[in-house]
This record gives structure tokens, C-alpha cells and sequence, in this order.
């Protein structure tokens, strides 16, 4: 039951592209082609091509790659903001609206064409943001799971509610949570493996495993390789194992 992971993207179609390198070559040494890639979610927003991030992913899973992008929450802003530019997504805090610099919507928008998004009255902004992002990307980012199961492991973005099944964990926890997942040091019926929360480095709690290695803010895209609950991070050179490090800061 192998499966390889990869990290928080953030628009950064270089790096997505790099570490589908790793992970063909560690494929090519394991011998298995079929072993599912899951796209752990946040696809855009922050990095300069976030419409060449979805439509590489599009593209491939049309063409019968055995790709698992699941939603992150600013894939879930990004599509809530061309529904409705006053919207405001439940788990963004009131300050922030999705064109905030801290958030990135307005790198995303400048992908697609949409230009000084940030700095220019809202409506016209959002009348040529709709005209500009495909339907068939509103289409593909509405549609992503929000968790997946493969073997020991439950690839979600943010993170699970402890003590709850998953057919009841809601969409905003499973997009936005760190509160109350985080900090929990018991065990869940599987290895959560997440992102979200953005670290210097990919790091195993033994209950979970965080690869959001901050690609957003210039560091690398993690991919990982999940054997059963025994993770190891791809590099240029193979594999490292990441061993499961509880007392590590929680974060």
C-alpha cells in the first residue's frame, strides 16, 4: 500500500513539477507504477502560477494519472471569491478579505491575467476575474475531496476534529483546522498526513505528519513517500526516512 504525498503548492508549478520528478524516480526504483500521488491541496494563491498549477493537475488526471488533489482552503477561497466577491469564508479572520496581501488572491488573479487585483476598486476587479478563470477551473477546484484513505493513512488538508468519524468531520475543519488537532497528542485510527500549517521542514508527531515545508514563503515543496505508517521525504538523491519525532514543537 505505498502512496506518495506532496506538500502545500502555492502556485508554484516549478516546484510541483520537481517533485513529480522525485517521485517518478522513486517509482522507477520501487517498481510500482500505480501507487497513488495525493496533492495534499492549496494549489494557489502566493506563488506566481497558480493557473499553471491546476491546469497541470487537471490536465493530468484527465489523462489517467492516478492524481488525489484535495481542497485546501484557498482553493476554497479562490472559487467562493469569483461566487461572491463579499463572501467571506468562515475560517478567514474579518480583517482579511481574499485580495489582503497576506492572503495571495491577487498573485493568483495577476496568473490569469487580472492585474493590481489588490489596489483597484473591488467590482471591476471581480467582473474581470470571472470573465478571466476558466469554468472548468472553478469546476475542477469546487469538485476536490476534502479527505482521502489509502492504506494507514488519511491525507487531508488542515487537519481532523479528534474523536469524530470522518463521513461527520465538516469541510472548515477539514480545510482550516488547528485548534484542537494540533495540540492533540493521542492517537487517531490512522496516520493523519497534512498540511496547512506552514514549517520550516516536514515533520512526523507519530500521530500525524505535517509536509507543509512553506512553499509559499520560498521554501521547498515536500513529497513523501507513506509505506504502511513509515514515511521517508524524496530528495535529488533518494529517500529520507522521517522519523516520528512526538515532543517535537507542536505546530
Amino acid at each position: 500500500m505505498r502512496s506518495y504525498a506532496i506538500g502545500d503548492i502555492h502556485g508554484h508549478l516549478d516546484l510541483l513539477i520537481a517533485a513529480h520528478a522525485r517521485i517518478a524516480a522513486d517509482k522507477t526504483r520501487c517498481g510500482d507504477t500505480d501507487a497513488p500521488i495525493i496533492h495534499i491541496g492549496d494549489l494557489c494563491d502566493r506563488g506566481p502560477d497558480s493557473r499553471g498549477v491546476i491546469d497541470y493537475l487537471a490536465q493530468g488526471i484527465a489523462a489517467g494519472e492516478n492524481w488525489i488533489v484535495l481542497k485546501g482552503n484557498h482553493d476554497r477561497m479562490l472559487t467562493l471569491f469569483l461566487d461572491d466577491p463579499h463572501a467571506q469564508d468562515p475560517g478567514l479572520r474579518v480583517e482579511y478579505s481574499y485580495l489582503h496581501p497576506r492572503i495571495g488572491g491577487s498573485t493568483t488573479l495577476a496568473s490569469y491575467g487580472v492585474a493590481n487585483a489588490g489596489d483597484r476598486p473591488l467590482a471591476p476587479v471581480h467582473a474581470e476575474a470571472v470573465a478571466a478563470v476558466p469554468a472548468a477551473h472553478r469546476a475542477f477546484l469546487s469538485s476536490r475531496p476534502t479527505c482521502f484513505a489509502y492504506g494507514d493513512a488519511m491525507f487531508v488538508h488542515a487537519g481532523v476534529r479528534p474523536g469524530i468519524v470522518v463521513t461527520d468531520q465538516t469541510e472548515d475543519d477539514l480545510c482550516w483546522i488547528r485548534d484542537g488537532f494540533l495540540d492533540y497528542r493521542g492517537a487517531f485510527p490512522w496516520l493523519v498526513v497534512h498540511g496547512h500549517t506552514a514549517l520550516d521542514t516536514a515533520v512526523n508527531y507519530g500521530n500525524r505528519v505535517n509536509i507543509d515545508s512553506s512553499a509559499a514563503y520560498g521554501g521547498p515543496l515536500t513529497a513523501v513517500a507513506i509505506e504502511g505508517r513509515d514515511v521517508s521525504v524524496l530528495g535529488d538523491d533518494g529517500r529520507v526516512a522521517l522519523l516520528p519525532t512526538p515532543d517535537a514543537r507542536i505546530r
